[in-house]
């Protein structure tokens, strides 16, 4: 059981460890919500550390995150690192005892996933991660759509994100990633496959590298069967061609169901098609001011996201727990091992339960 934190009408004080590109929207969006205030943030830059706190009014900067914590004594910690810094953050976390949200991915390995979902239950440590596709407001819609039975009972799904943007010129560490489409981008699609379907039994993948500067792969196609029979491909590709549906960070979805389908297309575009015809919506996201409007969707859903995070901060349920996502983790690692062995993997019952 998730411990409450005492006196829940103050707002809770935070620390970040993390300047780097995403921090400074991540930090954004908690500003948006009355609950929470970051009082210091933590990056081994320290310049780079004191550039974003004076941009968004953070009181501290530290460059030793265990001596932030100590002076600090934070309700919470939110780590914006990448993910071979997450292991031993989370650890820390653990052992001062703090409450902490992990970007995804969640781990540089499914065994070490295991360990720090083991490590917070066994100290009653809340952990969770900041997995935000599911909160876009295109992909709320389409969930409540689906929970209504407004196509009937789905059988077929695709799920797509594919585009020509440039994914290193903003995060050129990319580059150097040994695995890189299925742990940056799948964490994500693989993730809304659960959201709208569920569990999945068994995968199959296979994975490409198109560019040739880099060390990982950057095309992946994971067909899941699901429990329910839903079979859903997942098409992910960050593999800077000029594609037509250049709407980066937006993804696709074409659902097949008995009495209709459902198609999420560029721009927000949702078209839900019955007997009685089409209807066509666009749930838009909230343009923030902070946020980039290329990233629009993404960033807009963050905001969604941290709100339900406080909120199992503070004792509630939320969506996105270590538990929870344990379970995409197993399936981002199990693709991965069907792309290298060429074959079919049941999945354990990690993601079965």
């Amino acid at each position: 059981m998730v411990p409450r934190i005492a006196d829940m009408g103050r707002p809770l004080r935070f620390a970040a460890v993390g300047a780097g590109f995403w921090s400074r929207y991540q930090l954004s969006a908690w500003r948006e919500l009355p609950g929470a205030t970051c009082v210091a943030l933590c990056d081994r830059d320290l310049t780079k550390a004191r550039a974003l706190a004076e941009v968004l009014q953070i009181p501290a900067v530290h460059d030793d995150a265990d001596r932030m914590l100590r002076q600090e004594r934070p309700d919470f910690l939110e780590v914006i690192t990448t993910e071979e810094s997450h292991v031993p953050l989370v650890r820390l976390a653990a052992a001062h005892g703090v409450p902490v949200i992990c970007q995804k991915p969640m781990a540089p390995s499914w065994e070490a996933a295991q360990e720090m979902v083991a490590l917070c239950r066994e100290r009653k440590i809340p952990f969770f991660i900041h997995e935000n596709f599911r909160f876009q407001a295109p992909m709320r819609e389409v969930k409540r759509l689906l929970d209504a039975g407004r196509i009937g009972v789905p059988y077929r799904a695709r799920i797509q994100m594919v585009s020509g943007f440039p994914p290193f010129t903003n995060q050129p560490n990319l580059k150097e990633l040994e695995r890189f489409i299925l742990t940056d981008v799948g964490s994500h699609v693989l993730d809304l496959a659960r959201f709208f379907f569920g569990e999945a039994d068994r995968l199959f993948c296979t994975t490409t590298r198109v560019h040739r500067d880099i060390k990982g792969e950057d095309v992946a196609t994971v067909v899941l069967r699901m429990r329910n029979e839903v079979t859903v491909v997942c098409e992910m590709a960050l593999a800077e061609t000029p594609i037509e549906r250049d709407a980066f960070p937006e993804t696709f979805l074409f659902i097949e169901a008995t009495e209709g389908s459902l198609d999420l297309g560029p721009g927000c575009c949702l078209r839900v098609t019955t007997r009685a015809g089409t209807e066509v919506s666009h749930p838009v996201p909230v343009p923030y001011p902070w946020a980039d409007p290329r990233y629009l969707v993404a960033h807009a859903s963050m905001v969604a996201c941290n709100a339900d995070l406080l909120g199992g901060i503070r004792g509630e349920p939320a969506e996105t727990t270590g538990e929870d996502n344990l379970k995409t983790v197993e399936m981002v690692f199990a693709s991965y091992e069907s792309a290298r062995r060429g074959e079919v993997v049941v999945l354990s019952r990690t993601c079965r339960m």
